[in-house]
């Protein structure tokens, strides 16, 4: 009997969940459109970010960082479920995430852990009703406003708190971290509404860059040998020439003089993010003061990138390098210090990634892998390359349908037309080694036609691998590059 006995404890030692002491606690920070290239620690000339800085010395910071889907309700979906767009079925941002679908809230949830949701969860547009795998659910309906938004507080209350969103959602959270039972783990989600348009610094940050000069990027010129639904853009919702969000009264304006509407523009974009840097202040200073801090995995990141006049463009979408690029930075238990990871990490990457540090056990089928390793010890099987994917919005009518392939090295996108003819827009081909900034299409250029064939033959075979053969990749028809604005209650 005594084999039996050893084996009947040693099943209930492995079957039996760590104590809570050793279970990290989780605090993940979403913020909604955020360029790396406007928080300190990736570069920023002009936006000081000390907070968010600070975890990134005290963890590690991903360089190359990505969505797979440049649009807020896919790339969350993305985030929380590791899963492609095309596999979660959240295509644009009327979508549901469907309830059925797990994610690693609450799959931590299943094992112990109490989970929350504060914040912006955009993805079901009218719909701010409590969603699965969280304990207590504090949101708003669609965008939510930069000053006093009417919450549904867990489903039992609407309330529109007086104040700026960033800081009322702080205070949600602080408040419910200082009701946590003692020793039981916790994860918080905290979804900000910033930098999303349309920007709104608060008071104090209103005016905090009034000096600084903002001209066009150069890239917004340099447009020769690029398909033609780009420079068709230009005068659109989605130009640099267009209303930008509302900043530019009169459009299309084309004059020198226009540049001042873009400038203010990235003047209120930047000033919303110093709120969100102050956020990040006190919700660490509260973990330091508390003695949670040493025990909290901190995962600060961006849903989806942003073009602020690159290649003629606001918004995002697109398979350039600032609408999908975005920063990601982890600190806490299993973290290393002061480290930054170069290769090519994707927004599905975090589902898996957070159940790896917390132990848990993992979502099946996912299309994300863990970076735990990658960041501790390097991972020589790493991924080198993977594909981009977007579809053909009525509402938005200013991208076309987009397959890309992004390796470490180049970057190649078709543009479907949607009903299996073939492609009626020019694709793009760039060497990301010597042109970073995506300024010389190589994709029609005889020299370079083996390397486009190689890749589109490379961007194939990863499409098909996840199920996406021509017969099934299914997408909306192209219906061109339109001029009318989008609808006033969805912008």
């Amino acid at each position: 009997m005594r084999p039996l006995i050893r084996l009947f404890f040693l099943v209930c030692v492995l079957c039996t969940p760590a104590g809570a002491a050793d279970r990290p606690n989780v605090l993940f920070v979403l913020c909604d459109d955020l360029r790396p290239g406007a928080v300190g620690c990736y570069g920023s000339a002009h936006v000081k970010t000390p907070h968010i800085d600070a975890l990134s010395a005290d963890g590690v910071l991903f360089a190359n960082a990505f969505c797979t889907t440049s649009l807020c309700s896919p790339s969350r979906a993305s985030i929380l479920t590791g899963l492609y767009a095309h596999r979660h079925g959240v295509r644009n941002n009327f979508t549901e995430l469907p309830a059925t679908l797990p994610h690693w809230p609450g799959r931590l949830r299943e094992n112990g852990y109490a989970t929350a949701y504060m914040g912006k969860w955009h993805m079901g547009e009218d719909n701010d009703a409590p969603r699965p795998g969280f304990d207590t659910f504090i949101t708003h309906k669609g965008q939510g406003k930069y000053f006093d938004t009417e919450w549904n507080v867990n489903g039992e209350r609407r309330e529109a708190p007086k104040g700026y969103y960033t800081t009322v959602v702080t205070d949600y959270a602080l408040d419910w971290l200082k009701k946590r039972e003692a020793g039981k783990p916790w994860a918080l989600c905290l979804g900000h509404k910033a930098p999303h348009s349309f920007y709104t610094p608060e008071e104090k940050y209103a005016a905090a860059f009034d000096k600084v000069r903002v001209p066009y990027p150069a890239t917004a010129f340099q447009l020769t040998g690029k398909p033609k639904w780009i420079t068709e853009r230009l005068d659109t919702w989605h130009g640099i020439y267009g209303p930008i969000f509302e900043y530019r009264k009169q459009f299309p304006d084309r004059s020198p003089e226009g540049v001042k509407d873009f400038e203010k523009m990235v003047h209120g974009y930047w000033g919303t993010i110093l709120s969100v840097d102050d956020s990040m202040g006190r919700l660490v200073a509260w973990l330091k003061d508390s003695g949670q801090y040493e025990k909290t995995i901190i995962i600060f990141m961006g849903d989806n990138g942003l073009l602020e006049g690159e290649h003629g463009m606001v918004d995002k979408r697109t398979a350039h390098e600032p609408s999908i690029r975005i920063p990601v930075i982890a600190r806490g238990p299993g973290m290393p210090k002061g480290k930054t990871v170069p290769q090519q990490v994707l927004a599905m990457d975090t589902a898996p990634s957070v159940l790896d540090l917390c132990s848990a056990p993992p979502l099946q089928g996912l299309q994300g892998r863990s970076w735990k390793t990658l960041a501790n010890f390097g991972d020589p099987a790493w991924r080198k390359a993977w594909f981009y994917e977007y579809n053909y919005e009525k509402q938005f009518p200013y991208t076309p349908n987009i397959r890309a392939i992004r390796t470490d090295k180049w970057k190649f996108a078709r543009y479907p037309h949607g009903d299996g003819s073939a492609d009626k827009h020019l694709a793009e081909l760039y060497d990301l080694e010597t042109d970073s900034g995506e300024t010389r299409n190589l994709a029609a250029l005889p020299e370079h036609a083996a390397t486009r064939t190689k890749l589109d033959r490379e961007l194939t075979a990863l499409l098909a691998a996840e199920g996406l053969t021509p017969d099934k990749d299914t997408m909306p028809l192209d219906e061109g590059i339109q001029f009318r604005l989008p609808d006033a209650k969805i912008r």
